[in-house]
């Protein structure tokens, strides 16, 4: 039996990392976001990937410090679920009250619930699913 050979994909350093200001200012709207989202500090730890309650309450009184590749990629999977909901919905408070409402996608579960499994790969399926509900496919 022969195999087929898989070349290797190139790296891409064009695409940079997120920079500590970047992430920072991610951080910040991430603040703003769970607002609007009206998330417990317990939600908002947990999608944060079990952040400590400490450094979540300098967080939201403005004090950002150091962020791990992590914590980054969260944030930023975060923002595209916020984005997708923003296409979705025309009127925001709308898109921030749909994470808490039973979806028959979910099993009658809401966005919220897929969540709060605290799974980096949860929130990825979920913004997988907005993406694919707004490019319609």
């Amino acid at each position: 039996m022969q195999f087929a050979t898989i070349e290797p994909i190139a790296a891409r350093p064009d695409l940079g990392a997120i920079t500590d200001d970047e992430a920072a200012a991610l951080a910040r709207a991430t603040v703003n976001l769970f607002r609007a989202w009206k998330l417990t500090d317990i939600e908002a730890r947990t999608l944060l990937g079990e952040m400590a309650q400490r450094t979540w309450a300098r967080w939201k009184a403005g004090e950002i410090g150091r962020i791990d590749r992590d914590l980054r990629a969260r944030m930023a999977i975060l923002m595209g679920i916020h984005k997708s909901l923003r296409y979705l919905f025309t009127d925001p408070a709308r898109g921030y009250a749909w994470i808490r409402k039973p979806n028959e996608a979910f099993d009658g579960h809401s966005a919220l619930d897929i969540m709060m499994r605290g799974e980096m790969t949860d929130l990825i399926g979920l913004r997988a699913y907005l993406d694919a509900e707004r490019s319609a496919w």
